[in-house]
């Protein structure tokens, strides 16, 4: 069954903001790192962004550092992508893992949502 949910994608202009969200209802959401990862069909998944349990770390690929914040909210199980500066290149599904083994590979993790588009365009 479905345990994360993605939402907040959509067509933007390059240059344009958007934040996606994730709930979660892993059991080990407040324990364990996330991640945001990114696939755009005929490619390899990509990679996006990572926060600890408690947020005190975060880690980017090079492509979102300086445009993306990542954050959680363990209250709420919320898992959060800001995205500000979006380029076409920045296009792709979206997706969210729990507890991603490694951190930037996600080989193993507690759960993935189903993905929530992002269209950058002009």
């Amino acid at each position: 069954q479905v345990q994360l949910e993605e939402s907040g994608g959509g067509l933007v202009q390059p240059g344009g903001s958007l934040t996606l969200s994730c709930v979660s209802s892993t059991r080990t959401f407040g324990s364990a790192s996330m991640a945001w990862f990114r696939q755009v069909p005929g490619k390899e998944r990509e990679f996006v962004a990572a926060i600890s349990w408690n947020g005190d770390s975060r880690w980017y690929d090079d492509s979102a550092k300086g445009r993306f914040t990542i954050s959680r909210d363990n209250t709420k199980k919320m898992l959060y992508l800001q995205m500000k500066s979006l380029k076409p290149e920045d296009t792709g599904i979206y997706y969210c893992a729990a507890n991603p083994q490694p951190l930037r590979v996600a080989t193993t993790t507690d759960g993935w949502g189903q993905g929530t588009q992002v269209t950058v365009s002009s």
